[in-house]
């Protein structure tokens, strides 16, 4: 059994800063726990956008705190995202989430993430794997 709290995780490699300066993550769980997913706390800074697209990963994302608009810039629509709402990227779409408030959410990967991962100039994570 594996017990973390976000606060222990704070500073550590596990909590990674994006070269963007737009988002930092948590990560809780990872490729190296062996569990076939990776859960991760992020936080998207108010006022920033950030183009994303998993083409390695599906992602669900579920908003704890804040407010955002998300786009799918495959099909252009727009939804307001705020607490108790999920979205989850089941066809790699290429989205933008543009935060109106420090916007506070639970993420799953899957395959999972090993903790090194940012986003390239394509909003890409790459497709890393833990030695074994």
């Amino acid at each position: 059994m594996i017990v973390r709290s976000f606060k222990e995780l704070e500073g550590t490699d596990r909590h990674v800063k994006s070269a963007s300066g737009t988002w930092e993550s948590k990560r809780i769980v990872l490729a190296k726990e062996k569990v076939g997913f990776s859960v991760h706390e992020t936080i998207l800074y108010a006022g920033t956008e950030t183009s994303m697209w998993y083409a390695n990963h599906i992602e669900a994302v579920v908003c704890t705190k804040g407010d955002a608009e998300l786009t799918d810039r495959e099909t252009g629509k727009t939804y307001h995202i705020t607490p108790g709402t999920m979205y989850l990227l089941n066809g790699h779409e290429r989205h933008t989430l543009k935060v109106k408030e420090d916007f506070h959410c639970i993420c799953v990967f899957n395959p999972p993430v090993t903790g090194r991962e940012d986003h390239d100039e394509n909003g890409v994570y790459p497709l890393l794997t833990e030695e074994v």
